[in-house]
C-alpha cells in the first residue's frame, strides 16, 4: 500500500499493482501442490517445512493482497483495514505473543493476551496511519468517524484471530474475511 500512490489512477494502476501478489498466488499453488520444487520458499513461508502449508496461510495472504489491489484500490478504507490487519496486526501478534505471551487466553491456550493486544493496537495504528497517508494524496477523506470505524474493525479482527477457529482454518483467512465483512458493514 505504501507504493500505491506511485501507480496511475484508475483500473490500470490497480491491475499493475496486483500483478506481483497475483504471481505469488500462482507460485504458492505450484509449490504447494508439489508441481514446482523450491525448498528455500517452503522453508521461509512454512512453520513446519511442509510444502502443503503454502496452500493455506501464504496463499490466503497473497489472495488478500491481490484482491485489495483490484477491488479496494486506494479509495476504500476496507482495503486499508484488511491489509493493515493482516500485515501489521497479525504479524506483530505472532512476534509479541511468542516473546511476551506468558498469560494465555482462557478460551484459546494457543493465543496470548499480549499477542491479541499487540494485534489490535498494530491493526488500529497502521490503519489510521494509512488513512492519513491516503488522505494526503486525496484518495480518502480522514475523520474521527473513520478512526472509530478502524477501531471497531481492529478489535473485531483481533477477537476473531484469538478464537480457536482461526487456528483450525488459518488466521490469514479469518482475519482477512473479518476485516472485509465488518468493514463492509460499517464503512
Amino acid at each position: 500500500m505504501l507504493c500505491w500512490p506511485l501507480f496511475s489512477a484508475g483500473y490500470r494502476g490497480a491491475i499493475l499493482a496486483a500483478i506481483t501478489p497475483g504471481v505469488n498466488i500462482i507460485r504458492m499453488l505450484l509449490i504447494g501442490s508439489g508441481i514446482w520444487k523450491d525448498e528455500a520458499t517452503v522453508k521461509s513461508m512454512s512453520r513446519y517445512g511442509n510444502y502443503r502449508e503454502l496452500l493455506k496461510g501464504p496463499l490466503y495472504y497473497a489472495i488478500t493482497v491481490t484482491l485489495a489491489c483490484v477491488v479496494y484500490w486506494r479509495t476504500s478504507p476496507i482495503g486499508i483495514a484488511a491489509l493493515c490487519n493482516l500485515c501489521a496486526g497479525d504479524g506483530l501478534a505472532d512476534v509479541v505473543g511468542r516473546r511476551l505471551g506468558r498469560k494465555k487466553l482462557p478460551y484459546n491456550r494457543n493465543k496470548s493476551v499480549a499477542g491479541s493486544v499487540a494485534m489490535a493496537t498494530a491493526d488500529f495504528l497502521s490503519s489510521v496511519g494509512y488513512m492519513y497517508y491516503f488522505s494526503y494524496f486525496g484518495y480518502i477523506q480522514e475523520g474521527w468517524g473513520m478512526i472509530l470505524r478502524f477501531l471497531v474493525v481492529s478489535l473485531a479482527s483481533a477477537l476473531v484471530e484469538s478464537l480457536p477457529i482461526s487456528t483450525e482454518l488459518d488466521d490469514n483467512l479469518t482475519v482477512s474475511l473479518t476485516s472485509i465483512f465488518i468493514g463492509s458493514l460499517i464503512f
